[in-house]
């Protein structure tokens, strides 16, 4: 695809003060680690995600301004899970699909990835203006000013991921006894080019959400309501999951861009191979955003842990009604055959 996910994917040889890195045991380990982390993952984000959407449509007002964005950052994230299928196959098995949806692939995936942080920034904005500014004209928008913030949002998402589409190709990726397709960008330029982006997207993002939730903070704190302590727990609980999944896997993919022009300390072999378990590892924890943005966002409020428990009872009454009419359907069949 492109560096961020396969740089040293299947190389096994590099050149490193003039001794060949070996990078099997590698490989090896990202062919079966990743596979079944993002396996997890998938089946996580989308029963997760399906089901805020549900109860979304089924119980709540999707004409408000919070629903809406919480309505797309489902959406978002079932955008970006639709990629990991075709990222644990890949490393598995190497690229066994067409250029065309390799490009479409790369795009849809980075399309998610962008809107979700986009998503999750606007929201965290959002809970800022709520608390600190009730009453600001911000804070009282209604839902269609949050469907052209989500318009505008996701074509910037567009527009991001946009390269992907334009640049991505399948490669030939030398292995150490034979050659594997890759989906990759094909010109480094673009490949350094992706990784900055990210970087900037995460530093921006981080640095608005964490100005927004110490705002939060600070003025919960002045307040006297008995939710405060509850409030404090989530508003760290968001923060801190953003912080440990987002800023490692952001500081690996910068030190890669060191290790591609050969900088100190990142020019030897052990450093090398560190970075990759380093890298495979922060992208697990990274990319399981996707199952957790349903529980901080959507679960954590008691209208949809009501929701959920409403529709759950729901279900046993139809069960159970069900298995009750077809009790009588039998003994019925079975009367008159007497």
């Amino acid at each position: 695809m492109n560096d961020t996910f396969n740089s040293s994917l299947y190389d096994y040889d590099y050149d490193y003060e003039d001794e060949v890195c070996e990078k099997e045991t590698v490989v090896k380990f990202g062919s079966i680690a990743i596979p079944v982390f993002f396996s997890v993952v998938i089946v996580l984000s989308v029963s997760g995600n399906i089901l805020v959407l549900v109860i979304l449509a089924l119980y709540e007002n999707l004409k408000s301004v919070t629903n809406i964005f919480i309505l797309n950052l489902a959406i978002s994230d079932l955008v970006f899970t639709t990629g990991l299928p075709f990222w644990a196959i890949y490393h598995i098995w190497g690229w066994l699909f067409s250029e065309i949806l390799c490009k479409i692939v790369t795009f849809v995936f980075f399309t998610g990835f962008y809107s979700s942080i986009l998503f999750l920034t606007t929201m965290s904005i959002l809970r800022y203006l709520a608390v600190v500014h009730p009453l600001s004209e911000l804070s009282t928008q209604r839902g269609s000013t949050a469907v052209f913030l989500s318009v505008l949002l996701w074509a910037i998402s567009i527009g991001a991921a946009m390269p992907s589409l334009l640049y991505s190709a399948i490669v030939s990726i030398p292995q150490k006894d034979k050659h594997s397709l890759g989906c990759e960008y094909e010109a480094t330029l673009w490949k350094r080019v992706n990784i900055s982006q990210q970087n900037i997207f995460f530093l921006v993002a981080f640095a608005v959400m964490a100005y927004c939730y110490i705002r939060i903070l600070v003025r919960i704190r002045k307040s006297r309501s008995h939710t405060k302590n509850r409030a404090v727990k989530l508003v760290f609980s968001i923060v801190a999951v953003f912080f440990l999944g987002w800023v490692p896997y952001n500081v690996v993919i910068f030190l890669r861009i060191l290790e591609e022009y050969v900088v100190a300390p990142f020019n030897t072999c052990d450093a090398s191979i560190r970075l990759d378990y380093a890298y495979y590892m922060c992208r697990l924890i990274a990319f399981s955003h996707c199952c957790l943005n349903p529980i901080f966002y959507a679960f954590v409020g008691v209208k949809f842990r009501r929701h959920l428990k409403s529709m759950l009872q729901q279900m046993l009454i139809r069960q159970t009604a069900a298995g009750e009419q077809q009790i009588k359907m039998q003994v019925m069949s079975g009367g008159s055959m007497y």
